[in-house]
């Protein structure tokens, strides 16, 4: 999918054009979800993910990843704009070419997390809090830094 938007900025799912270290650099120093994250990780997700690069010109400054079976669900995750280029509504056009794209767009459920960007969301791509969140788990893997819930021997 490639979607020419105003101007010289593209959104694009073709994998090869995507700049792993513009990815890796963002999400390792500046998210704060996904800090420190190992650049092998980052291959490894978007090798494995539908990925959406936002361009201006040749360089990538906006990006997003969606995990997907493409049958029934996805997970938007990793969605970000490079601080030089925000506030030009680059992070709306990138989630509606995400709810949009024609293998995503039929899915009975779509979720993401987000610590700060809820208006983004509702506003541009129709997502509303869980109204049932109580029917919702999560398992955490053994070195997640925010994992509260597992003890360590002893203590």
């Amino acid at each position: 999918m490639r979607k020419q938007l105003g101007g010289d900025v593209e959104i694009s799912t073709d994998r090869a054009r995507l700049d792993v270290e513009v990815v890796h650099d963002f999400l390792c120093h500046f998210s704060y979800w996904a800090h420190g994250r190992p650049i092998e990780q980052v291959r490894r997700s978007i090798e494995n993910s539908l990925c959406f690069g936002a361009y201006v010109g040749a360089a990538q400054v906006g990006f997003a990843r969606v995990v997907t079976d493409y049958a029934t669900f996805a997970w938007i995750c990793d969605v970000f704009v490079l601080e030089s280029h925000r506030g030009h509504g680059l992070g709306k056009q990138i989630i509606q070419a995400v709810v949009e794209h024609p293998a995503l767009r039929d899915l009975r459920l779509m979720i993401l997390a987000t610590r700060d960007a809820h208006s983004l969301y509702s506003g541009y791509g129709g997502f509303r809090t869980i109204e049932v969140a109580d029917r919702w788990m999560i398992r955490r893997g053994s070195d997640h830094p925010t994992d509260r819930t597992r003890q360590t021997p002893g203590a």
